[in-house]
């Protein structure tokens, strides 16, 4: 089997953009694949353009080494553009390998550690009484574990007492309306810019029973977590915005997080995520795939949690009420806030190409967030 084409695809879903790919080959099988949209959109897809001509006429099964080669050629150290296209290239040649095998992808990533994948579901609102309301609404669809912003939106523009009496409020009306049973964790984005801020408002928190408190310092101060790390009584989780082994191996070696969170669609892809759980393992770290994009990217979430002994928890936001939705062909949706293990070839998801030629991409980016006396935040 030859790899015959890589094709990009870029859809807006209303919210933001998507990147999609499709490496094709001379047997008919087609590999589906998704690369983080970073902000800056375009730019990985050009750089899946510009790597596309490495692995035309290359058999698609030597995963390893494909991947390797394309890191040496760029030779110098991968940034988040490269790697979220790496990453999307990987996923999709494990799609290609299952599909050429029949057999599911976490079959041929050592088969599967569990029957199931546990998610969390993230709780929104900007008042403690609207991110109540949305729990006991979850808690009705069967989810036993969430994630919220512990602080309200405009948070940057308030004294920073009221930030700690309103993170008070809102936990205490996640609580009341969940319970003491289900799992709560919180995350604060990396946009607290000092470690004694962000211990305080843990110290705040931390009596509402948490499983987590993620990146309350950014992943690649890796000092400042790991001191964070030594003050709180809550297991600290970080690594979204990291990518490749390397940068992983630096945060646990410095014995600075209890769960890493990688994304499967910048940090490497499938084969880079199993070498960081393995690491981790050895560090007696859990993992917690970060998971915010969509259906691809829960279905690699879900093949990588099937196949590594220390996962703990993926990522969740209901991608199947979204729009977004309308770009996969299949859809997967949790039960009891579970979902079951595929048994199809491959990833098991297909685009659905009317609907993203439907929908056009869109300028998209971050956005810029500021302090009330215009300093720019971090997002």
């Amino acid at each position: 089997m030859k790899i015959t084409d890589i094709r990009t695809f870029h859809a807006n879903d209303g919210q933001r953009n998507n990147i999609f790919l499709e490496i094709h080959t001379d047997e008919e099988i087609t590999g589906v694949g998704e690369a983080y949209s970073i902000g800056p959109d375009r730019s990985v897809i050009s750089m899946v353009k510009e790597m596309k001509s490495w692995f035309i006429g290359q058999d698609p099964s030597r995963i390893e080494w494909l991947l390797e080669r394309a890191k040496n050629t760029m030779r110098f150290p991968l940034g988040q553009v490269a790697w979220s296209a790496i990453s999307g290239i990987d996923i999709a040649l494990w799609d290609i390998a299952g599909k050429a095998s029949g057999v599911p992808v976490y079959s041929l990533l050592g088969g599967k550690t569990r029957d199931r994948v546990r998610v969390y579901h993230g709780i929104y609102g900007d008042s403690p009484s609207a991110v109540g309301e949305h729990a006991r609404e979850l808690m009705s669809e069967g989810y036993s574990a969430f994630k919220t912003s512990p602080v309200p939106s405009n948070w940057r523009e308030i004294p920073w007492r009221q930030v700690l009496r309103e993170a008070d409020e809102r936990m205490s009306a996640i609580r009341e309306a969940i319970g003491d049973g289900p799992d709560l964790a919180v995350d604060v984005h990396a946009a607290i810019r000092e470690t004694a801020l962000s211990l305080q408002l843990a110290q705040v928190i931390t009596p509402y029973r948490l499983m987590f408190i993620e990146e309350p310092a950014r992943a690649e101060f890796v000092e400042s977590t790991a001191a964070l790390r030594r003050e709180f009584r809550v297991a600290l989780a970080t690594g979204e915005n990291l990518y490749g082994l390397q940068r992983y191996t630096e945060l646990l070696n410095a014995d600075a997080v209890d769960i890493i969170q990688p994304d499967m669609l910048c940090c490497g892809g499938l084969l880079e995520a199993k070498k960081i759980a393995a690491v981790a393992e050895a560090h007696y770290v859990t993992v917690a795939p970060h998971n915010p994009l969509g259906l691809i990217s829960t279905a690699a979430g879900v093949h990588h949690a099937a196949s590594i002994n220390n996962f703990t928890i993926l990522e969740w936001h209901g991608d199947n009420k979204k729009k977004k939705t309308e770009f996969i062909n299949e859809s997967w949706v949790p039960v009891d806030g579970y979902f079951e293990l595929p048994a199809n070839p491959g990833i098991g998801m297909t685009l659905n190409h009317d609907a993203i030629a439907a929908n056009p991409p869109a300028h998209w980016d971050r956005g810029f967030a500021e302090y009330s006396d215009g300093t720019p935040g971090f997002l």
